[in-house]
Formats: structure tokens, C-alpha cells, sequence
């Protein structure tokens, strides 16, 4: 299960709108080992198209530099798909290499600025796709 924050949750979802109609992606960071989300680290999507996304290279390089320096590791990897459910395609299942993260689909397809979105989770694993429930919580104290 994916535990989240209010806050961050919020988050995502106000990125993957302002980025429509382009995909949008990013991260959120938490402490080595302790499966927590806190830090959101919105990405540019250097694909800059509506159908894929792409982390920028030297973007990707610089972010996990500083994980290792804060002793962070990726806790959640999320994107948004404009024009289909949020749900991974084979491309996001294929690009999936973090076996510990949580894969975060926001879906804006059938959105407007405060309209409907999709927010779901999964595991994947050796190209096995999990959907995992998610529970929104104002802290985690």
C-alpha cells in the first residue's frame, strides 16, 4: 500500500495539470529505507509530448547525486497520462527499474482545472504489474 500525504498527493495532481496536455513527471523522495514519501521533486519532461515522457539525462544524473547525498532514495516514481487511464503502458512497465518505488499514474484525460483525475498505484516488478491501494493521510504522525 502507498501512503501519502495530503500535501503531496495535492502536489502531483497540480503538476501533471499544469503540465497537460503533456505528460508530466517526477519523483518524490523519501529516507533510505524507510518507504515514506516526503520531498517532491517535480521533473521536466524532456520529451515534452502528450503521449510519453522522458526523464531529462543530466536532470536524472544531478537527482540521484543528491539522493545519495541526503541519504534519500526514490520512493515514488509518477507520471500522468493525458489521453488514457492511469494505468502503466508496456513503455512505463520497460522503463521501470526501481524494484523498491511506488509507480504513480495521474491521469488527466477527462479533466478540466478541477474536473475529475485518475490517481493510482503500482508495483512493478520484473514486468509484473501490482495495483496497490493508496490511503491519503493529513500526516504520517
Amino acid at each position: 500500500m502507498l501512503t501519502i500525504t495530503r500535501a503531496l498527493h495535492d502536489a502531483l495532481v497540480a503538476h501533471a495539470r499544469a503540465d497537460h496536455p503533456d505528460e508530466a513527471c517526477g519523483v518524490i523522495a523519501g529516507p533510505a529505507g524507510g518507504g515514506l514519501p516526503e520531498r517532491h521533486i517535480p521533473m521536466l519532461n524532456a520529451a515534452r509530448s502528450p503521449t510519453f515522457y522522458e526523464f531529462d539525462s543530466t536532470d536524472l544524473l544531478r537527482l540521484y547525486r543528491e539522493l545519495d547525498d541526503r541519504d534519500e532514495e526514490p520512493v515514488v516514481i509518477y507520471h500522468s497520462h493525458t489521453a488514457t487511464e492511469a494505468y502503466p503502458s508496456r513503455t512505463d512497465i520497460s522503463y521501470a527499474n526501481e524494484p523498491g518505488a511506488h509507480y504513480v499514474l495521474v491521469s488527466t484525460a477527462d479533466t478540466d482545472d478541477a474536473g475529475p483525475f485518475q490517481f493510482r498505484s503500482f508495483r512493478i516488478l520484473d514486468g509484473e504489474v501490482t495495483e496497490e491501494p493508496v490511503e491519503i493521510v493529513d500526516s504520517y504522525i
